[in-house]
């Protein structure tokens, strides 16, 4: 029975995210400042104070969840959280649509065992391993390798931000899908020398090129905004979500637009950069051994040449 009805529930929500993708097409967008509703954090650009946490407070591997606590629109804390409420927010403050905002917190609550309708949950609780969070982060270390998945790993968001290719009208950087399939097949191929605990089966993978590709919708894949989101976790000034469809990013448009073209680049990519990382070791190997052929040579020939001889 649990099954029937999931079923029918599925297609009920892929149905309705279906309509309101195809009413985007129709419906004219939202002005640049006018994206965010009016009477909620964010309208006009103009954000709540960001206070950074506190020891003590809460905090998930999401930086987009994470900025939210830090400018007090989920509580501060990150405790507590209504599966509903966070819903609600995300819908305010990013513009996905009622049907991924409906479908996220559902899967959080299902991945936790609790009720979407009367619990809570505290934001560290969404990073179970294998639940939503997964190795090869782009922008955190592997949890078998750095249990706390709140924290940032500069190194990562540093190197995927300088591997922009794009430029905006004004020629400003910005990333592109091929950027984030080339830096997330490189972190997959590190990730599984460096871990020997690694495991990232297909639907983990599409959570991740579902995660990354938000730089380049919800973000613009906007360099300047993506520093101040990714490495302070907070919301830059002025900024308002890049989607401005009146019924926000839905399933369906995200999926069929950039997610699935960040996963389809990764092989190749992996493909690719597997064989430059083995080239450049063989190349570090020969020439370790070619400066030790030339010591142990140099040694010999000191010694043949030495007063004590």
């Amino acid at each position: 029975m649990s099954f029937i009805l999931k079923f029918f529930n599925d297609v009920a929500l892929f149905s309705w995210d279906a309509s309101m993708a195809l009413a985007n097409l129709v419906i004219p967008q939202s002005p640049e400042d006018k994206v965010t509703p009016e009477g909620h954090p964010g309208f006009e650009g103009k954000w709540p104070e960001f206070v950074p946490r506190k020891e003590g407070d809460s905090r998930c591997s999401c930086p987009a969840l994470n900025a939210m606590a830090n400018h007090g629109i989920l509580p501060h804390d990150g405790k507590n959280i209504q599966f509903k409420e966070m819903g609600r927010l995300i819908r305010t403050t990013y513009n996905f649509s009622p049907s991924f905002c409906y479908f996220v917190p559902n899967f959080a609550a299902k991945m936790l065992h609790k009720d979407y309708n009367k619990d809570t949950f505290d934001l560290s609780e969404l990073d179970l391993h294998n639940g939503i969070e997964h190795d090869a982060s782009l922008c955190r270390e592997d949890s078998a390798l750095c249990p706390d998945q709140s924290e940032i790993q500069v190194e990562y968001v540093k190197e995927l931000l300088a591997s922009a290719t794009g430029k905006d009208k004004d020629g400003n950087p910005l990333l592109t899908i091929k950027d984030l399939s080339k830096y997330s097949a490189k972190r997959r191929i590190d990730a599984y020398d460096k871990n020997p605990d690694f495991s990232l089966d297909f639907g983990h993978k599409m959570f991740g090129s579902s995660n990354s590709a938000t730089m380049l919708t919800i973000f613009g894949g906007r360099i300047k905004d993506l520093e101040t989101v990714l490495l302070e976790e907070k919301l830059p000034e002025g900024w308002q979500s890049r989607v401005r469809a009146k019924f926000g990013l839905t399933l369906a448009h995200f999926n069929l637009s950039t997610v699935w073209w960040v996963e389809a680049g990764i092989n190749k990519h992996e493909k690719k950069y597997k064989a430059e990382k083995k080239a450049a070791e063989e190349a570090a190997a020969g020439t370790n051994g070619t400066n030790g052929t030339d010591a142990a040579a140099e040694s010999s020939i000191h010694k043949a040449d030495s007063p004590t001889n």
